[in-house]
C-alpha cells in the first residue's frame, strides 16, 4: 500500500490495521477483525505496559466471556499487542483511534461534555509520525462533528504527499455479551466524506467487516449522522430505562407490579420487551452503567445546549435525574428500613460491577449506593466475583466520590465469598444481577446474619416468597409485598 492514492481505494485490499486503545472497545473490536480476517495484521497499542502484558498474558485487562479463547487463537499469528504506538502507525493503512472519552470534570462543559484530549492526542501523533496516506477510524464515544476535529488537526499537521481520510465507525457493544455483538451485530454504521475520496475510504472499512457481516447490515451514511446515530440510540435506550424506573416509583406507591407492567407494555410490537427492567439504576438487564448510557446522554444534553436547545436539553437531562433519583431512593429504603440508622451496622453488598458478566465498574449503581451508605456510617462487606479489590477501593476512594478515603477503607471490606460476607450482617443488598446469587443456600445465609435480617433486591432477580418463608425481611423494587410483617417496598416513606 505504500505511496497508494485515494482514488485508488476501491480497488485496493487492506493488509495491516492498527488500533490505538487497548480497552473495553479497542481489545475486542480487534480481536474479532483478526480472527475474521486472517491475512489482515491487525495491531493494538496502548501507552499502558500494564494493560499490554495483560494483553499478552492468560490474564486479560477486561473480562467477557468467550474472548479469552479468540485471543488466543490469533495472538502472535496476526494479532499483536503492542507499546511501540507510533511503529503501528506507521505501518498501518487503516487507524483505529478506542481511546477513552469520558465526561468532562473540569472547566467550559464540566460534567456534560466529553473529554476529547485523548482523541486529540491520537491525532497529533498520528500526524506526526505518517509518512503515506491513512484512513483514520473514530469508533471511541464521541460528540457530533469529533471527526471534523480530527480531520482539521491531519490535515494542518499533514506532510507533503500524505493524505487522510476520516471515517465514523460508533460501536454498539453490550458489556458481557460483546463477543456476540461483534460477531452478530444489528448493524455496523459506517460514516465518511460525500466525496469520491470519502467513498472509497468508507468502502475500504465496509471490505473489513463483510468477511462475516452481511452486506446489508453494513450501513454507509455521512459523518454527522454516524455520530448522531451513536448518541440517539443510547439516548433512546436510556430513556426506556428511566422510563421504567419512573414507574417502579409509581408501582410501589399504587400496589401495582412493576414486573406485570413492563411485561403488558412490553408485549406491544410497537414498543417491545427490550430495556424495561427495572433496578436500581442504570445497569443490568435495563442497562444504565458502564461508560456509555450516562455520558452520551450527557454528551447530548451539552450538545442541545450550544445548538441553542434549552427545551430539548432540559428533556434529555430529567432522563439522567430520574436514574441519580433511584439510586438515592434505594439507599434512603436501605436506611428507613434498617430502623432509620445503618452507622456501625453491618451490610453484605452483592455486586459491584455494572452488570453481570463484566468487570467493568463505571457508572455502577453500587458505586453510588455503597457512597451513600458509607456517608451514614455503615460497616460494607462487598463481594463481586469479577471486580477486583483494587479496583472497588478505587472507585470508592475517588477524589470526586468522598473527600475521606482513609474512613471509607476504615468502612468497606472485601470478601472472596458471598457466604463469608454475609456472615453476621444485618442485611444483604443486591447490587449487580449475577446468575450465581439466584442459586445461593439463603437459609444457610439467614442462620448466619443478625435478626430480623434483611435483604434488599435492587435486581429483582430473586424469590421473594421463598425468601419470606425462610424468615427474611425482603424490600424490592417496583412492588408492594404482602406479607403484614414485611418492610413496605422502598420510596413508601413518604406515607409515614
Amino acid at each position: 500500500m505504500k505511496n497508494f492514492q485515494y482514488q485508488t481505494f476501491a480497488d485496493m485490499t487492506l493488509s495491516r490495521i492498527c488500533c490505538i486503545g487497548a480497552g473495553y472497545v479497542g481489545g475486542p473490536t480487534c480481536t474479532i477483525i483478526a480472527d475474521k480476517c486472517p491475512d489482515v495484521t491487525v495491531t493494538v497499542t496502548d501507552l499502558s505496559q500494564d494493560r499490554i502484558n495483560q494483553w499478552n498474558s492468560d490474564n486479560l485487562p477486561i473480562y467477557e466471556p468467550g474472548l479469552d479463547e479468540i485471543v488466543r487463537r490469533r495472538r502472535n499469528k496476526n494479532l499483536f499487542f503492542s507499546t511501540d504506538v507510533k511503529k503501528a502507525v506507521i505501518e498501518a493503512e487503516l487507524i483505529f483511534i478506542c481511546v477513552n472519552t469520558p465526561t468532562k470534570n473540569y472547566g467550559l462543559g464540566k460534567g456534560r461534555a466529553a473529554d476529547l484530549k485523548y482523541v486529540e492526542a491520537a491525532a497529533r501523533m498520528i500526524a506526526e509520525v505518517a509518512n503515506q496516506s491513512k484512513i483514520v477510524v473514530e469508533k471511541s464515544t464521541v460528540p457530533v462533528k469529533a471527526a471534523e476535529s480530527i480531520s482539521n488537526i491531519l490535515k494542518a499537521n499533514q506532510r507533503l504527499g500524505v493524505q487522510y481520510q476520516v471515517l465514523s465507525n460508533p460501536e454498539f457493544l453490550a458489556e458481557g455479551t460483546a463477543v456476540n455483538d461483534l460477531l452478530n451485530p444489528d448493524r455496523v454504521l459506517i460514516g465518511g466524506e460525500q466525496t469520491k475520496e470519502g467513498r472509497e475510504a468508507v468502502e475500504s472499512l465496509c471490505w473489513i467487516y463483510s468477511h462475516w457481516v452481511p452486506r446489508e447490515n453494513i450501513i454507509t451514511m455521512n459523518t454527522w449522522s454516524s455520530e448522531l446515530s451513536k448518541l440517539a440510540a443510547n439516548a433512546f435506550l436510556a430513556q426506556r430505562i428511566s422510563s421504567i424506573n419512573a414507574m417502579s416509583a409509581i408501582c410501589e406507591m399504587t400496589g401495582a407490579d412493576v414486573t406485570e407492567v413492563a411485561h403488558a407494555v412490553g408485549t406491544d410490537t410497537r414498543i417491545g420487551n427490550k430495556f424495561l427492567k427495572a433496578s436500581v439504576g442504570f445497569g443490568g438487564f435495563s442497562g444504565f452503567g458502564g461508560s456509555c448510557f450516562q455520558k452520551d446522554v450527557l454528551n447530548m444534553v451539552y450538545l442541545c445546549e450550544c445548538l441553542n436547545l434549552p427545551e430539548v436539553a432540559a428533556y434529555w437531562q430529567q432522563v439522567i435525574n430520574i436514574n441519580e433519583y433511584q439510586k438515592r431512593r434505594f439507599a434512603n429504603r436501605i436506611i428507613e428500613s434498617l430502623f432509620n440508622t445503618v452507622t456501625n451496622k453491618k451490610l453484605a453488598v452483592f455486586g459491584f460491577s455494572f452488570k453481570k458478566d463484566t468487570g467493568d465498574t463505571r457508572e455502577s449503581a453500587a458505586i453510588y449506593v455503597c457512597k451513600y451508605l458509607t456517608d451514614e456510617g455503615a460497616n460494607l462487606r462487598i463481594y463481586d466475583p469479577k471486580v477486583t479489590d483494587k479496583k472497588i477501593f478505587s472507585e470508592l476512594t475517588n477524589p470526586l466520590m468522598c473527600e475521606d478515603p482513609e474512613r471509607v477503607k476504615e468502612l468497606v471490606t472485601t470478601y472472596p465469598d458471598p457466604y463469608e460476607a454475609a456472615n453476621g450482617t444485618h442485611a444483604l443488598v443486591i447490587c449487580t444481577e449475577w446468575d450465581q446469587f439466584t442459586t445461593l443456600d439463603y437459609s444457610k445465609i439467614y442462620q448466619k446474619m443478625l435478626k430480623p435480617a434483611f435483604i434488599f433486591d435492587g435486581r429483582l432477580i430473586l424469590d421473594h416468597e421463598a425468601l419470606m418463608k425462610i424468615g427474611f425481611q425482603v424490600v424490592t423494587i417496583g412492588k408492594k409485598l404482602q406479607r403484614s410483617n414485611v418492610h413496605r417496598s422502598f420510596s413508601t416513606s413518604s406515607q409515614s
